[in-house]
């Protein structure tokens, strides 16, 4: 049973990733995006790593891809707006065909390893306790630095949006 939804988790995130990349519309791509998130999500918690699953699900197919979505929709993007993409799948093919060394060498070494037990743990893998005790004991100053600097990140992009929006709203009143 395990065996058949690592199969459909995989397939679909590499489903999601080929539509983001074939998708001309940007919001069927960040859908693609967020199909390959939940995805992966999934096989995390399928390897029983509770602290990653959550952390895929809530802070990347929750946060980031709310932030793309509103970002496209902000753009308000047309699709005559969109660039011309004449070489879009030969370039595609090209990236596949240059890949599938990296593939096949990838593979031999896989394969040439020693065998392991690769069955589940029942331990406590993955679990949030021990990774926050050691992100606060040992990593406290680093955790707030990145802290302050997502805080500075945020009000830079306000100032930047009401700058923008000024300036739009006096081009706005010249032309009237």
């Amino acid at each position: 049973m395990t065996d058949i939804i690592f199969l459909a988790l995989a397939f679909f995130a590499i489903t999601g990733a080929i539509a983001m990349i074939v998708y001309k519309n940007p919001m069927y791509s960040a859908l693609g995006v967020l199909v390959s998130m939940l995805s992966v999500a999934g096989l995390f918690a399928l390897l029983n790593a509770t602290f990653l699953f959550l952390v895929q699900i809530i802070v990347y197919a929750g946060a980031v891809m709310t932030l793309i979505l509103f970002i496209l929709m902000f753009l308000n993007i047309k699709e005559e707006e969109l660039p011309k993409e004449p070489k879009k799948f030969t370039l595609i093919g090209l990236g596949v065909v240059l890949m599938i060394p990296l593939n096949v060498l990838v593979l031999k070494a896989v394969s040439n390893l020693p065998q392991k037990d690769f069955s589940i743990l029942d331990t406590d893998f993955g679990d949030i306790q021990p990774l926050g005790i050691q992100l606060y004991n040992n990593w406290l100053l680093a955790f707030e630095l990145i802290s302050i600097l997502l805080l500075i990140v945020l009000i830079g992009t306000v100032v930047l949006a009401k700058r923008r929006k000024k300036k739009e709203t006096l081009i706005e009143g010249e032309e009237l």
